[in-house]
């Protein structure tokens, strides 16, 4: 039987993504906080898909949960998506430490706290897929805290896919733009070319299957950012200077 483990299952692109990957058969293994949530998504699969779902309610952010909780596999699924985020903003560029210390410990630290105590099951098998997010591309307005916890774990992807080559099977790195999670409805901006989750699954789901490299969509708002990042760091914010003051 087909298994993965999704972090941070309870709303949104994880959500989805464990409902798609049940449907399709798949043994899921959904991780959160919630254990309402989690309980919700398991009664309401329960009669309807091929696959089961086992929750594991944990907070990331505390590394003695996170192992604790983990430590109940028999073994790690060969497919490990690691989803769990937050997003909070700034404004007017003033700088709050204890809100840049709470997106790191969701984006960046859970992260690494999901591969500490799941690392010693690996196997040439494993698939690893960090959820990153295509405001790492290129610096954006307000989302600093948000963006540099992107860019920080873009930069663990990559660095961990040379560096796991000859131990896992494959390393994927996603980069969505935005996508009609509980998050992004909070957003008092414009969002261009926002997709929904099940169109973010669909393609996250795709490129897995695929073993690509990066996922990335929608395709015309991602690389017209891959294309902003490639100008000189003085245009780059001169660019997205007056494309954000027009949205506004």
């Amino acid at each position: 039987m087909k298994q993965v483990l999704i972090t941070g299952a309870s709303s949104g692109i994880g959500l989805q993504l464990a409902t798609d990957y049940a449907n399709d058969g798949w043994d899921v293994y959904a991780c959160g906080q919630n254990q309402q949530r989690l309980q919700q998504l398991v009664m309401s699969l329960a009669e309807t898909t091929a696959g089961k779902i086992t929750p594991l309610v944990f907070d990331v952010t505390n590394l003695e949960q996170t192992q604790q909780a983990l430590s109940q596999l028999e073994t790690i699924p060969t497919l490990i998506i690691l989803n769990a985020g937050t997003c909070e903003y700034i404004d007017d560029g003033v700088i709050d430490s204890k809100l840049f210390k709470r997106v790191f410990e969701v984006n960046f630290f859970g992260i690494i706290h999901c591969l500490e105590a799941m690392q010693t099951g690996f196997s040439a098998a494993t698939h690893l897929v960090f959820i990153s997010s295509s405001a790492a591309y290129t610096a954006l307005p307000r989302a600093e805290a948000y963006g540099a916890s992107k860019a920080a774990l873009s930069y663990l992807s990559n660095g961990l896919a040379i560096d796991l080559k000859n131990k896992v099977n494959t390393v994927t790195l996603v980069n969505p733009g935005f996508v009609t999670t509980p998050l992004t409805n909070k957003n008092d901006f414009p969002m261009p070319m926002i997709v929904s989750c099940e169109y973010a699954s669909l393609k996250i789901r795709q490129g897995i299957r695929n073993q690509q490299a990066e996922i990335h969509f929608p395709i015309k708002f991602t690389l017209l950012l891959k294309m902003i990042a490639f100008f000189p760091v003085s245009m780059q914010r001169a660019i997205i200077y007056r494309m954000t003051r027009k949205a506004v």
